[in-house]
């Protein structure tokens, strides 16, 4: 990955490339920002001009040999940190287990989601974690000489996810890191990782992209027309990840739909046999699936109190989203927008927090019934 792969964020790589070339690199740099703004081909990108044996104003060589191997992100002095399910025992939960899986898919794509992630681990209903063995290896990496008598850099992607125990352990080596050692941490979420970790970072607010940028990569990169990625790019929000996804048949969005819509019809039904078999459905799906379900839902609701204004472009909405907002929205209003959020937020917090999920959804859909008349 390149400054020049990445999408948009031109101040970004300009602040960056202006303190390198000053001798003014932070020790541990935090770029945070929503879902799909770029952060982590940043991160590399960044990480590859550092590495880069000759680079030049704008951006690394990408013909050195500390290039080339940057290239497959098998550089010996480029390490990660991620997220990882438990394997076998919590001692020998880390990253470099998983390895292998995540440089394969940092080289298809760097612009990748959670969701994504568990999908390569195979993660069933686990939820991923940074684990306190981490810390161990980490500082084990670290203490070695770099193998090019250069710098060492360490991207962490997620470290919302660490365990505070793993934290802890590592606040001193943050603090104080070997010479020539940078972490580049990766977040979308920076409010929830331990204020004693982000205190030692320098944050950089990685904005969503703007829609006209998400639509020229799209034409550029996809080979998309004009008028054909328009509505992607508006979709997504300023993710560059959603409008990609937006390209292809998403399976996922699509049940999610399909399952939020079922819902609502079974709960203005007041069809209580069908809403347990509904929430059993949900149940069997992974935690982290649960999650981005009631993320979705979370969308949805809002986007229906919205189209009930009338303003076409304060929505974003699918086609079929859309349709079915054309009959249902009448019943999302300024009395029960408010209960109904707070319940979702409530749900997602008890997932998160290992709550039976079949007690969780199905106690939701039964506060669907009065929500939706008042």
């Amino acid at each position: 990955m390149l400054f020049r792969d990445v999408v948009g964020q031109e101040d970004i790589k300009r602040r960056l490339l202006a303190e390198t070339h000053t001798g003014r690199i932070p020790h541990a740099l935090m770029f945070c920002g929503p879902a799909g703004s770029g952060k982590l081909p940043l991160a590399l990108a960044y990480a590859r001009y550092l590495l880069c044996e000759s680079p030049s104003e704008t951006d690394a060589c990408g013909v050195c040999p500390a290039c080339r191997m940057t290239q497959n992100y098998a550089h010996p002095d480029l390490h990660f940190s991620f997220p990882v399910v438990r394997y076998k025992d919590a001692e020998r939960s880390v990253s470099d287990v998983y390895l292998d899986k995540w440089r394969e898919q940092l080289t298809r794509s760097p612009y990748f989601d959670l969701a994504d992630w568990l999908a390569d681990m195979e993660a069933g209903n686990q939820q991923a974690m940074i684990y306190a063995a981490e810390s161990d290896a980490i500082q084990k990496r670290l203490s070695l000489k770099s193998s090019q008598g250069g710098r060492k850099v360490l991207v962490m992607r997620w470290p919302e996810k660490m365990r505070v125990e793993c934290a802890n352990k590592l606040l001193k080596l943050i603090e104080e890191p070997p010479v020539g050692t940078v972490f580049l941490l990766v977040s979308e979420t920076p409010d929830k990782v331990l204020p004693t970790i982000l205190s030692r970072t320098q944050s950089i607010r990685v904005p969503a992209l703007e829609q006209g940028i998400l639509e020229q990569a799209l034409i550029t990169r996809h080979h998309l027309r004009p008028e054909e990625a328009g509505l992607p790019a508006r979709l997504a929000c300023g993710s560059y990840t959603a409008a990609v996804k937006a390209l292809t048949v998403n399976n996922e969005s699509a049940l999610f739909f399909d399952l939020f819509v079922m819902l609502m019809r079974l709960s203005y039904q007041r069809n209580i046999k069908e809403m347990r078999k509904w929430s059993e459905r949900i149940a069997a799906m992974g935690r982290e699936r649960q999650k981005d379900f009631l993320a979705y839902c979370q969308r949805l609701i809002r986007e229906n109190f919205i189209y009930n204004f009338h303003r076409e472009e304060l929505t974003y909405q699918t086609p079929e989203e859309n349709n079915f907002s054309k009959n249902f929205a009448r019943f999302v209003n300024e009395r029960n927008i408010i209960p109904i959020m707070e319940e979702l937020s409530a749900a997602e917090r008890d997932i998160e927090q290992n709550t039976n999920p079949k007690m969780v959804f199905f106690d939701f859909a039964l506060k669907m019934i009065v929500l939706l008349i008042q």
